[in-house]
């Protein structure tokens, strides 16, 4: 009989004897309760009925299954509808499990109703064939949303700042194609200008500040246009909608700063006796670099001094201090949700799903994943292959073979590897290994001899000569 293969199953796969699961909707949820027979062996007793989703329902209802002893809850994943159910049951002192709703779908070919669909995730719950979803504390609940809230209105102000570009064509005023930015220091001049009644082009470019002021002959070309009172009314109106969304982005940028400064693992640790050295990491970043900090007193080396967590992410190439503020809120600061980074990839969707069928193995599409998370390590990726670091060789080497694309996506998924070090150990501090980290470890006599060999292959006569 042929060896088989060991395979590790979760933990969380078990099976669990008093359970509760919860099909919610918008107003109200069915519930379904699964609990053993007080006087028949291995029987077991069904129940479901269905409740409001007010907070006195749901308060009752966190009564009833603690006083029944219900060991686990799961809480179906529908919409923003579960977070009443899974708050308030938690605050009870329930084990509650919000579980994706892609996992819990009813096998095809059945009766689809609320009490099928309560039952149905109830027997899944108590199997123990679900898998939790990642539910931050309270703190970083609160921070997700302001960090979210930033994010929308930034897109919404992107879409304002294209109205206006769209209303400057529409009056033949091509200030874009001279003005790298147009609501820069110059542009925004020249705009206040054109709304204010000033319609001389000469006089709106010499607004011009700094190098764009060497552009003066082709901004009179651009500002020459038809550009009415009309327009200038509709400008006034998107340029005060820019500003307001600008005023209320700065608002949540100190508002998320206030928030994270207020969380203790946020802060650095205090330092132990001797001053408390950094401890070195992996995966890309390495030992502390020296700066000034506490001196050991045995060795009299300086120590690098811990530093709070969004200043350590602020460090990796390609994060500034927005995407750290992000990824602080959509990760969290407690990496026991995630043992490993492999954990953390896979839950951020950044590692390509293995397809097996028979003989033939390919790889799968990321998948959608946190839409925040990805668009943060995404513009933190381009940013860090742009630079002259171990990230930015990292894209260089594999864009030649894999393409844009991927590349960006591997790049995204080491500095989120790299973020889980960072987080894991408050006091490991972000060190780059350098754009020569590769090139500096390749085996020179290897690669002799391959081109040696390769050149051989071909017909060639090899003759080495030391450089002088």
């Amino acid at each position: 009989m042929p060896d088989g293969q060991q395979v590790e199953v979760e933990d969380h796969e078990e099976i669990v004897g008093r359970v509760a699961a919860v099909d919610v909707a918008k107003a109200s949820g069915m519930v379904c309760t699964r609990v053993p027979h007080e006087s028949k062996a291995g029987k077991r007793i069904t129940r479901v009925w269905q409740v409001g989703s007010t907070t006195n329902a749901i308060l009752e209802l966190a009564e009833q299954l603690a006083g029944e002893g219900i060991e686990r809850v799961v809480v179906e994943s529908t919409s923003d509808y579960w977070r009443p159910f899974v708050y308030l049951l938690e605050a009870r002192g329930l084990a509650v499990w919000l579980v994706n709703a892609r996992d819990v779908k009813h096998l095809p070919g059945r009766p689809k109703t609320d009490k099928l669909d309560a039952v149905w995730l109830c027997k899944l719950n108590e199997r123990g064939m679900l898998r939790p979803s990642f539910v931050p504390p309270a703190q970083i609940r609160r921070l997700r949303d302001y960090t979210r809230l930033r994010a929308d209105l930034t897109a919404e102000r992107s879409r304002h700042k294209q109205r206006l570009e769209k209303l400057l064509e529409d009056a033949l005023i091509k200030l874009s194609t001279v003005a790298t930015d147009i609501f820069g220091a110059s542009g925004r001049a020249m705009l206040e200008a054109l709304v204010a009644g000033q319609r001389d082009p000469r006089v709106l470019a010499e607004l011009a500040k700094g190098r764009l002021r060497v552009k003066h002959a082709a901004l009179v070309e651009a500002l020459t246009g038809q550009f009415s009172d009309h327009h200038a009314w509709l400008a006034r109106m998107l340029l005060d909608q820019i500003d307001a969304l600008s005023g209320q982005i700065d608002q949540l940028t100190g508002k998320i700063e206030q928030t994270i400064s207020a969380i203790p693992a946020a802060q650095p640790p205090a330092p132990g006796p001797g001053g408390g050295a950094a401890a070195p990491v992996q995966a890309g970043i390495g030992p502390a670099q020296p700066v000034p900090g506490h001196v050991d007193p045995q060795t009299g080396e300086i120590l690098a001094a811990p530093l709070p967590v969004v200043d350590r992410l602020d460090e990796v190439a390609g994060i500034g201090r927005h995407a750290a503020h992000v990824l602080i809120a959509e990760v969290g600061l407690d990496m026991g949700q995630f043992p490993t980074p492999a954990h953390l990839v896979s839950w951020a969707r950044l590692s390509p799903r293995t397809i097996q069928s028979g003989a033939t193995r390919r790889a799968g599409a990321t998948g959608k994943g946190n839409p925040y998370l990805k668009s943060a390590l995404g513009e933190a990726a381009t940013a860090a292959a742009k630079t002259d670091t171990f990230l930015g060789e990292r894209y260089r080497r594999l864009v030649k073979r894999i393409g844009k694309l991927k590349a960006l996506v591997a790049v995204a998924r080491s500095i989120l590897v790299i973020v889980w070090h960072l987080l894991a150990d408050p006091t490991a501090r972000f060190h780059d290994l350098g754009a020569d980290y590769h090139t500096s470890r390749i085996d020179k006599g290897r690669k002799t001899r391959n081109l040696v060999h390769q050149l051989e292959a071909l017909g060639h006569k090899v003759t080495l000569q030391p450089a002088a």
